[in-house]
């Protein structure tokens, strides 16, 4: 069977491989995306059933194609958002393949390019694209043992609060999954305990702009790395009930009861840091800092937009915050289910070339991997703040696309020997 070869194989249909595509498809470069399930299939199936997009219409989106039917400064549902790199597809007309699996990269030996092993077959690249985003293999950590007597699932599991058993449920993690998780089992009568870590709390809006507006304004999206000892701190933001501000003590109002950052278990219990209120006020100060900054920039620049002071108003620490809980009893508490909404881990096991460093990660400059011919692209960070979000994602797909091109250049110079014969 005749092998197919193509110049550069993107793995993933997702946002980062269409928009890869769409810069490879001007610049003239064949190429072909695989997707093992179907086009943005995270947005369908690893996400609960009443997702929003975190960021409105205007900004959670290609620059070359609007929401139609989204209110710019809505919030589209999850649904929506898959049908929008659908079309995204069709506009751009990706050549790509859904229900292929990648199983295999590696270098050709002796010869330039890579050998591509797939559900469908194999096919030889001269550039292989690693488009699978940041959200490819759900982290449980090791805290809880299975036979602990609760229901373990993580967020890319959790639908709806009817998928889960009856009874009091434990939320661990504060970002933007876990609280919108936690905002909505306590929205349904259920008793809800959410585990707050490091996070990063910056206002919806302010003054009238979404903080995506700010943000970028104010450069903070094109942050070249996070400010140090942030790495991995998360983002409390909400698109959910028309787009608010994460406030964690109106969750405790609600009747969220709020804890430290779990960090252990023994016998049946659940053991909580003891930094709670610490953490929270981290959080506030990043509030706060985002408020004084977007203060100064209108300031400066003369900018008339309503003042906000009622946005500073910081209310009272609820009763869990001043008291926290050191620990939880899982049975005597009525906790049927611990929800994880910890984040995801890198898989490239199917990557295998010599593209990594001694941890496992892939070691590159803005996608540009250290093994000739392999790029990455939509990762936290790859160039920017904004590089894992869908608008970051199609520049950093630009930059690559560029340097595709720059290579293919010097690939296709024939030396002045074969000038010297073309002329003769």
């Amino acid at each position: 069977m005749a092998i197919e070869k193509t110049d550069t194989l993107i793995v993933g249909g997702g946002q980062a491989g269409l928009a890869m595509s769409e810069h490879l498809g001007r610049a003239g470069v064949p190429h072909i995306v695989l997707e093992r399930d179907r086009i943005a299939e995270r947005w369908r199936t690893w996400r609960w059933d009443s997702l929003v997009a975190n960021g409105p219409a205007w900004h959670d989106r290609f620059p070359t194609l609007e929401f139609d039917d989204v209110d710019p400064d809505g919030f589209a549902p999850k649904e929506r958002v898959a049908s929008y790199f659908e079309e995204y597809a069709k506009l751009i007309e990706a050549p790509i393949r859904c229900g292929v699996e990648v199983r295999r990269v590696t270098r050709n030996a002796g010869r330039p390019g890579f050998t591509i092993e797939t559900s469908a077959g194999v096919i030889e690249a001269e550039r292989v694209v690693a488009a699978t985003g940041p959200f490819q293999k759900p982290v449980i950590p090791a805290i809880l043992p299975e036979d602990a007597g609760v229901t373990q699932l993580h967020s890319a599991s959790y639908r709806n609060p009817g998928q889960l058993p009856e009874g009091a449920v434990l939320v661990v993690g504060a970002g933007s999954s876990g609280v919108q998780i936690a905002d909505e089992l306590a929205r349904a009568g259920r008793k809800v305990y959410l585990s707050v870590g490091p996070h990063d709390r910056p206002p919806r809006a302010y003054r009238g702009r979404d903080y995506c507006w700010w943000l970028g304004v104010l450069g903070l999206w094109d942050l070249a790395t996070p400010p140090a000892g942030a790495e991995h701190v998360t983002i409390s933001v909400s698109g959910a009930h028309g787009g608010h501000t994460v406030d964690f003590r109106a969750l405790a109002a609600q009747g969220i009861t709020l804890v430290g950052r779990t960090d252990g278990y023994e016998a049946g219990k659940v053991s909580f840091a003891q930094n709670l209120a610490e953490t929270i006020a981290r959080g506030d100060a990043n509030y706060l800092s985002v408020l004084d900054a977007a203060d100064e920039y209108a300031a400066r620049n003369g900018l008339d937009l309503p003042e906000e002071p009622q946005a500073r108003m910081i209310g009272p620490d609820p009763d869990c915050m001043t008291r926290p809980l050191t620990g939880l009893d899982l049975k005597e508490a009525g906790v049927s289910t611990v929800l994880w909404a910890t984040g995801f881990a890198l898989d490239y096991g199917w990557l295998q070339v010599d593209a990594f460093d001694a941890n496992g990660q892939p070691e590159h400059q803005r996608g540009v991997s250290k093994e000739p011919g392999v790029y990455f692209l939509g990762l936290p960070w790859l160039s920017r703040r904004g590089s894992s979000f869908i608008w970051g994602v199609w520049h950093d797909a630009r930059f690559i696309a560029d340097q595709i091109g720059i290579q293919r250049n010097y690939m296709a110079y024939e030396g002045p020997e074969a000038q010297a014969v073309k002329s003769a």
